[in-house]
């Protein structure tokens, strides 16, 4: 029961992201869509996998690394991906700046 919980969770967080990817308006927050819907999607599907999956404990352990390496490499990326558009000069396309007080 519960790996189909995973795998469902899984499916939704994907379908959800590449909605995001497709109806927000900039790279930010189409890469913030993008790296959620990769990490949280593919994060819980490997672990449904390794609870489906009647395979020797090795291949089991060779998809949890598979996991902890998407947790920590994921973010880094999108971080860079971020920072390389942000020196290239793509400005948000932000409707309210909340934190417009905070800078004169």
């Amino acid at each position: 029961m519960i790996e189909i919980i995973l795998m469902l969770f899984g499916e939704a967080v994907m379908v959800f992201g590449a909605l995001g990817i497709l109806r927000f308006p900039d790279v930010y927050t189409r890469l913030h869509a993008a790296t959620k819907c990769d990490t949280g999607g593919a994060m819980s599907i490997i672990l449904a996998l390794i609870l489906i999956m009647d395979a020797p404990a090795v291949v089991r352990a060779k998809f949890l690394v598979l996991a902890f390496l998407i947790a920590m490499i994921n973010p880094m990326v999108s971080h860079a991906i971020a920072r390389g558009a942000y020196k290239y000069g793509v400005k948000p396309k932000v409707v309210v700046d909340m934190y417009a007080w905070d800078n004169p």
